[in-house]
Protein backbone atom coordinates (compact mmCIF):
# COMPACT_ATOMS: atom_id res chain seq x y z
CA UNK A 1 0.00 0.00 0.00
CA UNK A 2 2.81 2.39 0.93
CA UNK A 3 4.49 1.57 -2.38
CA UNK A 4 1.33 2.58 -4.31
CA UNK A 5 1.00 5.87 -2.43
CA UNK A 6 4.66 6.72 -3.00
CA UNK A 7 4.35 5.83 -6.70
CA UNK A 8 1.26 8.02 -7.08
CA UNK A 9 2.99 10.91 -5.31
CA UNK A 10 6.09 10.60 -7.54
CA UNK A 11 3.92 10.49 -10.65
CA UNK A 12 2.01 13.61 -9.56
CA UNK A 13 5.26 15.47 -8.89
CA UNK A 14 6.66 14.52 -12.30
CA UNK A 15 3.50 15.64 -14.04
CA UNK A 16 3.46 18.97 -12.19
CA UNK A 17 7.17 19.56 -12.82
CA UNK A 18 6.79 18.70 -16.50
CA UNK A 19 3.82 21.01 -17.02
CA UNK A 20 5.54 23.87 -15.18
CA UNK A 21 8.65 23.43 -17.32
CA UNK A 22 6.60 23.26 -20.53
CA UNK A 23 4.69 26.42 -19.63
CA UNK A 24 7.90 28.31 -18.86
CA UNK A 25 9.48 27.32 -22.19
CA UNK A 26 6.58 28.13 -24.49
CA UNK A 27 5.45 31.73 -24.99
CA UNK A 28 1.89 30.59 -25.78
CA UNK A 29 -0.85 31.21 -23.26
CA UNK A 30 -2.10 28.16 -21.39
CA UNK A 31 -5.42 28.22 -23.24
CA UNK A 32 -3.57 28.05 -26.57
CA UNK A 33 -1.43 25.18 -25.31
CA UNK A 34 -4.50 23.21 -24.29
CA UNK A 35 -6.10 23.83 -27.68
CA UNK A 36 -3.01 22.49 -29.46
CA UNK A 37 -3.18 19.23 -27.53
CA UNK A 38 -6.82 18.53 -28.37
CA UNK A 39 -6.48 16.80 -31.71
CA UNK A 40 -9.92 15.98 -33.01
CA UNK A 41 -9.60 16.61 -36.72
CA UNK A 42 -6.90 16.85 -39.42
CA UNK A 43 -6.83 20.67 -39.27
CA UNK A 44 -6.01 20.60 -35.55
CA UNK A 45 -3.24 18.07 -36.14
CA UNK A 46 -1.83 20.28 -38.91
CA UNK A 47 -1.83 23.35 -36.65
CA UNK A 48 -0.21 21.32 -33.84
CA UNK A 49 2.62 20.24 -36.15
CA UNK A 50 3.00 23.60 -37.87
CA UNK A 51 2.96 26.01 -34.89
CA UNK A 52 6.33 25.02 -33.37
CA UNK A 53 8.04 26.04 -36.64
CA UNK A 54 6.31 29.42 -36.48
CA UNK A 55 7.31 30.22 -32.88
CA UNK A 56 9.68 33.15 -32.75
CA UNK A 57 8.70 34.36 -36.22
CA UNK A 58 5.06 35.27 -35.71
CA UNK A 59 3.13 36.69 -32.76
CA UNK A 60 0.31 34.15 -33.22
CA UNK A 61 1.82 31.01 -34.78
CA UNK A 62 -1.34 28.94 -34.46
CA UNK A 63 -3.31 31.63 -36.30
CA UNK A 64 -0.77 31.68 -39.15
CA UNK A 65 -0.88 27.89 -39.40
CA UNK A 66 -4.68 27.85 -39.34
CA UNK A 67 -4.81 30.51 -42.03
CA UNK A 68 -2.34 28.61 -44.23
CA UNK A 69 -4.46 25.49 -43.88
CA UNK A 70 -7.81 27.20 -44.45
CA UNK A 71 -6.88 29.71 -47.16
CA UNK A 72 -3.57 28.98 -48.91
CA UNK A 73 -3.78 25.19 -49.08
CA UNK A 74 -7.54 25.31 -49.69
CA UNK A 75 -6.89 26.95 -53.08
CA UNK A 76 -5.11 23.79 -54.27
CA UNK A 77 -7.69 21.53 -55.90
CA UNK A 78 -5.52 18.47 -56.55
CA UNK A 79 -5.52 16.23 -53.46
CA UNK A 80 -1.95 14.96 -53.99
CA UNK A 81 -0.51 18.46 -54.33
CA UNK A 82 -2.60 19.77 -51.43
CA UNK A 83 -1.44 16.93 -49.17
CA UNK A 84 2.20 17.53 -50.17
CA UNK A 85 1.84 21.26 -49.49
CA UNK A 86 0.28 20.66 -46.07
CA UNK A 87 3.07 18.21 -45.27
CA UNK A 88 5.70 20.76 -46.29
CA UNK A 89 4.18 23.51 -44.17
CA UNK A 90 3.70 21.30 -41.12
CA UNK A 91 7.26 19.93 -41.32
CA UNK A 92 9.11 23.16 -42.12
CA UNK A 93 6.82 26.09 -41.31
CA UNK A 94 7.01 27.40 -44.87
CA UNK A 95 5.13 26.35 -48.00
CA UNK A 96 7.24 23.70 -49.71
CA UNK A 97 6.62 20.61 -51.80
CA UNK A 98 9.27 17.95 -52.30
CA UNK A 99 9.06 16.33 -55.72
CA UNK A 100 9.06 12.83 -54.26
CA UNK A 101 5.90 13.68 -52.27
CA UNK A 102 3.78 13.84 -55.44
CA UNK A 103 3.32 11.36 -58.27
CA UNK A 104 5.72 11.90 -61.21
CA UNK A 105 2.78 12.79 -63.46
CA UNK A 106 1.97 15.80 -61.24
CA UNK A 107 5.48 17.10 -60.54
CA UNK A 108 5.19 19.65 -63.36
CA UNK A 109 2.27 21.22 -61.47
CA UNK A 110 4.38 22.14 -58.42
CA UNK A 111 5.47 25.53 -59.84
CA UNK A 112 1.95 26.60 -60.88
CA UNK A 113 0.69 25.48 -57.46
CA UNK A 114 3.10 27.89 -55.75
CA UNK A 115 1.99 30.67 -58.06
CA UNK A 116 -1.61 29.92 -57.11
CA UNK A 117 -0.95 30.01 -53.35
CA UNK A 118 1.43 33.00 -53.34
CA UNK A 119 -1.12 35.69 -52.53
CA UNK A 120 -3.07 33.80 -49.82
CA UNK A 121 0.20 32.65 -48.23
CA UNK A 122 1.53 36.20 -48.02
CA UNK A 123 -1.79 37.38 -46.61
CA UNK A 124 -1.71 34.70 -43.91
CA UNK A 125 1.85 35.51 -42.93
CA UNK A 126 1.93 39.30 -43.14
CA UNK A 127 -1.54 40.83 -42.89
CA UNK A 128 -2.81 41.58 -39.41
CA UNK A 129 -5.25 39.16 -37.85
CA UNK A 130 -8.76 40.60 -37.94
CA UNK A 131 -10.99 39.98 -34.94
Amino acid sequence: MLHRICSAAMFALLVLAGSAQAQSQLPLESMQIRSLYRVTEPRDEFVRQCAPHMLGRWAHPEAVCGCLHDHAAATVDDPDLRQALLRGISETGVPTIETDWVPPSKQAEIGPTFTKIAKPTLQCMFEPISN
